[in-house]
């Protein structure tokens, strides 16, 4: 998989995940909790790979200030 793949991957479940996370703030109401229930394992395997995103897209603020473009 492409780098620029991976970073379009990654951006699309950062943002799945911040509208959800927003939805929560808002309404406390949990989208994924509610599709594939509460803590159920493919909730929590959602939730980890939204924290790996996050995490990884940490990175474009290296490459921004670098100005690589990968």
């Amino acid at each position: 998989m492409g780098s620029k793949a991976l970073d379009y991957t990654a951006l699309t479940i950062a943002v799945i995940g911040a509208v959800n996370w927003g939805l929560i703030g808002l309404f406390r109401f949990d989208l994924v909790a509610m599709i594939f229930g509460q803590m159920s394992l493919i909730s929590r395997i959602i939730y980890v790979l939204v924290g790996i995103c996050g995490l990884y897209l940490l990175t474009f603020f290296g490459r921004v200030g670098s100005g690589q473009d990968s």
